[in-house]
């Protein structure tokens, strides 16, 4: 039997490859339980300092099976999308709060929660024939997998009501102009070399900085200037008390180059 998500491990790089590439790597219950507890193991694993997160074949991830959605609905059970709690929002929760940075290699399509996952992650990288889709309100239903939270913060309110209501393909250009994509590659076999040179650059920086920073960022741009002040305090306490901090303190007043190990 193929596994649905492939793990691949590079020097501190954590490569995650959803795997159904027949079905444009559309989320069935064997991934998304995968996926949510993989996330959940790399969580602690010091040894994985940055994660790349990418699909098999000719696309990202085009969301749902609805395949088997239909089956479930066909079911006429109490709650058919149970799914929502039972794995789009734990994989959210920990994909965001993932104490490392996380970057989406955006090739193909990224539809419904496929592009859900894609605005979670801290970096995207896409190509020429990358493309998003806000598809829920296609198939008759909300955001979810944390668009609502994500998408506004990264287009704003306005963008994200015409981007969810309307429910259109956004070209490659069009989303790296909105900031959907960090970096826009110029052909469509780069995006995983580029994402994962990228996520080689990460893992070889401050990994409990870099956390801090993620979780800073998190209570600043929802809460007060009093969260992100106490937020900020506790960060520094973290990150002062690091062999990252001392050894590069003492490499920049030695005019030497810093070496992160992560702790």
């Amino acid at each position: 039997m193929t596994e649905p998500l492939l793990i691949e491990r590079s020097e501190g790089v954590l490569t995650l490859v959803l795997n159904r590439p027949e079905s444009m790597n559309s989320l069935d219950v064997a991934l998304k339980e995968a996926l949510r507890d993989t996330l959940q193991e790399i969580e602690t694993d010091r040894s994985v300092r940055a994660v790349v997160l990418t699909g098999a074949g000719r696309a990202f991830c085009v969301g749902q099976d609805l395949r088997e959605h239909v089956a479930t609905l066909d079911t006429r059970g109490a709650d058919p999308l149970s799914t929502v709690r039972a794995h789009y929002n734990p994989i959210a929760q920990r994909l965001a709060n993932l104490p490392k940075p996380v970057i989406a290699a955006v090739r193909g399509t990224a539809a419904g929660a496929g592009a859900s996952l894609a605005m979670l992650a801290d970096f995207r990288i896409g190509g020429p024939a990358t493309t998003f889709l806000m598809a829920f309100a296609n198939v008759g239903l909300a955001g979810d997998t944390g668009i609502s939270w994500s998408l506004p913060r990264i287009v704003g309110h306005a963008k994200a009501v015409e981007l969810l209501l309307l429910a259109e393909p956004l070209p490659a250009a069009e989303a790296y102009k909105l900031g959907m994509l960090t970096r826009l590659t110029d052909t469509d076999d780069q995006v995983l070399p580029v994402a994962q040179e990228l996520a080689a650059r990460l893992a070889a920086g401050p990994t409990v900085a870099y956390a801090a920073i993620k979780r800073e960022l998190s209570v600043g741009t929802a809460g007060t200037l009093s969260d992100a002040l106490a937020a900020e305090a506790q960060a520094q306490a973290i990150t002062g008390g690091t062999t990252d901090h001392r050894n590069a303190t003492t490499a920049f007043v030695n005019k030497e180059k810093p070496i992160f190990e992560g702790r």
